[in-house]
């Protein structure tokens, strides 16, 4: 059949305006496409200023703009990792620099007490040696005197009446005095070298240099030692009254620990007791210690130390543990004493240790520890 050329150019024309048509809506959808997904570009590229790395770019289509948001969203996936690593390792090294210095803390401070201990035996056993000289010649000059005292009672009642020249002598000796006095003045000098002994035990108990290792002690032994350290802390002084230690101990079995280090231990809290009595704003009142022990269930044994002080606020309670918190004025604390006492008790001795406190009524700290540590720390 054939077609007329008016009509084939008719059908071209409409052809053309058909394609026309359709290149035009084709175009016009892909500019409102482009432009949406500039808008949400744009809206993406806030990323930065925001901080939200979450944000992605829409991919509604697989041109340019498509393969472009894609690969957007993957440098912001990319970004958020390596800030996420950066952060990490910022906190990991920051955690790191922490834990060097309080290690760092630590060992200067164990140093200190180290040191210490050498020098409180080095003292005991400067003092020792004169001492038990002095102590062991005390029952020599007992016995002499006695006899000397006996000889002259034989020779008064041999010659009751001496010569003149004899009878001045003795009357200004003053015989009867002599013979009354001399042996309570002994015996006096016995109590005092037996008590400088006892001291110098308790220093060397107290630095347990040759105890240093893992053994079982008498927990009340090292307790004592320690109230004898800081016995001069506790005397009365002109703006307050003494500070009375108050004891209750029950029965305790041997248990086994690092002595040493548990006196370390007791004498941080003793001495924090101190301190809370002395800056106590009640000076007027009596001030107290209480220090009880007690064996407690699945054989564990519990002290006590308690004080009567002003008490510590709950926010500064939740802390004390913490490396290098402190309340106290520079220079006087440095926030390390409860800590390493937290470790000794928790870390070395696998015990249990916290603090019970009221505003204006006074601390206490509790150490719970096993009479028996496992098999591994008895090698």
């Amino acid at each position: 059949m054939k077609i007329s050329h008016k009509l084939l150019r008719s059908f071209v024309g409409i052809s053309l305006l058909t394609s026309l048509v359709g290149a035009v809506a084709i175009a016009q959808n892909h500019k409102i496409a482009e432009t949406l997904a500039i808008t949400e570009a744009e809206h993406v590229a806030q990323v930065p200023q925001e901080s939200n790395f979450d944000l992605q770019a829409p991919v509604t289509t697989n041109d340019e703009i498509g393969i472009l948001a894609t690969a957007f969203n993957h440098l912001i996936e990319r970004v958020k990792t390596l800030l996420t690593e950066k952060e990490q390792r910022s906190t990991e090294l920051q955690q790191a620099l922490t834990e060097l210095h309080s290690t760092q803390q630590q060992l200067l401070q164990t140093e200190k007490m180290s040191s210490l201990g050498q020098l409180v035996a080095g003292v005991a056993h400067e003092i020792n040696n004169p001492v038990s000289f002095i102590h062991g010649n005390l029952t020599y000059i007992d016995s002499y005197s006695k006899d000397l005292l006996k000889l002259v009672q034989a020779y008064q009642a041999h010659y009751p009446n001496p010569p003149q020249t004899l009878q001045a002598t003795l009357n200004d000796v003053d015989l009867d005095f002599l013979n009354e006095d001399l042996p309570k003045v002994v015996q006096s000098m016995n109590v005092g070298t037996e008590r400088i002994r006892e001291i110098v035990l308790s220093l060397r108990n107290f630095s347990r240099l040759d105890e240093s290792e893992f053994k079982a002690v008498d927990l009340h032994e090292g307790i004592d030692n320690t109230l004898l350290i800081l016995q001069h802390r506790l005397k009365a002084i002109p703006e307050s009254l003494a500070i009375e230690v108050v004891k209750d101990y029950s029965k305790l079995p041997l248990v086994e620990c690092y002595p040493g280090q548990l006196n370390q231990a007791f004498m941080n809290l003793l001495a924090n007791a101190i301190d809370a009595l002395e800056e106590s704003s009640q000076q007027t009142q009596l001030r107290k210690i209480w220090i009880s022990t007690e064996v407690r269930a699945d054989n564990r044994v519990q002290i006590a130390i308690a004080d009567n002080g002003s008490g510590i606020p709950e926010i500064v309670r939740s802390r004390i543990f913490d490396p290098f918190f402190t309340t106290k004025p520079i220079g006087k604390g440095t926030g390390l004493g409860l800590s390493i006492s937290y470790k000794i008790v928790i870390e070395k001795h696998h015990g249990k240790m916290w603090c019970d406190s009221t505003l204006g009524e006074g601390t206490k700290f509790m150490i719970e520890i096993p009479v028996h540590q496992p098999e591994s720390m008895r090698r």
